[in-house]
């Protein structure tokens, strides 16, 4: 196996090959990548929600070149006609297996097949075997990379909801909680057949919620307000905010995160969320917790991974 990398930069950037492919389930693919480069795999704690970033070839099938890159290489890249560049797309770290030279990076992918969103991403995974490569960007051991939004902090319960493009973090998250934790995980899938069996702590329950041809968000939304006790609060149209990207302690917005009252009857001082997916659903999400329920915004995490009917920049 040929593979590059850059050494002297404070993150891993690497040309990586598929090791293995395993078909999860209709709308889900798994990859494991190999690269002796993964030896400085900057992964030593729990993985929670770590994301990273692949780059897949053109259409032409060819990988830009690493060699000679700097810490300016994101920025370089992106200044390449994209026939060069190829695609970019952020996922989120599944496993870790093995150590040093043979560690391998493990992903699981959304396919998108059958619904007319399938980006460049998607239809790469789909259609991947092993020798394939990508380019890898990733936190390198002893440097700062960021990529991880879980901070549950003293939070008594935690409430995780996704879609699926937010799967592989939540059963990382999952994988990854103490025993002792408490709460409740929503996964909506695109089919019956993605129902996966992922590793929780038995204080943790966790509920699939298949569309199945159903309206995208709308079970999600109200299996998340049953739980809270608001089932009365709508999921009402609302203006998306494509980027929303909020946590306890950053605002896509560039307003503070302050402090809310709560102005309803339930006891949600405790309570940590983190909510990530599709925008239109997170932003109506955030709207029934932040505004309706009064949830201080520095307990939760909202997150728009992706909107439907936009393309994702690279």
């Amino acid at each position: 196996m040929t593979t590059t990398a850059s050494p002297a930069l404070p993150f891993l950037l690497a040309d990586v090959e598929v090791a293995s492919v395993d078909r999860l389930s209709p709308s889900f693919v798994r990859l494991e990548l190999a690269s002796p480069a993964l030896a400085d795999l900057g992964l030593d704690g729990p993985i929670l929600d770590q994301r990273i970033k692949l780059v897949f070839p053109h259409a032409d099938g060819l990988l830009p070149s690493i060699e000679g890159a700097d810490e300016s290489w994101t920025a370089t890249w992106m200044e390449r006609p994209v026939e060069e560049r190829g695609h970019m797309r952020t996922y989120t770290v599944r496993d870790v297996r093995g150590t040093g030279v043979e560690t391998r990076l493990v992903l699981d992918v959304v396919l998108h097949e059958g619904d007319g969103l399938q980006g460049p991403g998607a239809a790469w995974a789909a259609n991947a075997k092993v020798g394939d490569r990508v380019i890898v960007l990733a936190p390198r051991r002893g440097h700062g990379f960021g990529g991880v939004e879980f901070v549950p902090g003293t939070a008594r319960e935690l409430l995780l909801v996704g879609d699926e493009t937010a799967v592989p973090a939540v059963a990382g998250i999952l994988r990854d909680l103490p025993a002792t934790a408490r709460g409740a995980a929503f996964l909506e899938v695109p089919r019956s057949g993605d129902v996966q069996t992922i590793q929780h702590p038995e204080g943790v329950s966790v509920t699939w919620l298949p569309r199945d041809g159903a309206e995208r968000g709308t079970a999600l939304h109200q299996a998340v307000l049953d739980h809270l006790g608001a089932s009365a609060v709508p999921n009402e149209d609302h203006e998306v905010d494509d980027d929303l990207w909020e946590t306890p302690t950053y605002s896509s917005s560039g307003e503070p995160v302050q402090e809310t009252v709560s102005v309803v009857g339930h006891d949600l001082a405790g309570l940590y969320a983190w909510i990530a997916g599709e925008a239109k659903v997170v932003t109506g999400l955030r709207r029934a917790l932040v505004r309706d329920l009064g949830v201080d915004r520095h307990q939760v995490a909202f997150m728009g991974y992706w909107r439907s009917g936009v393309a994702m920049r690279s």
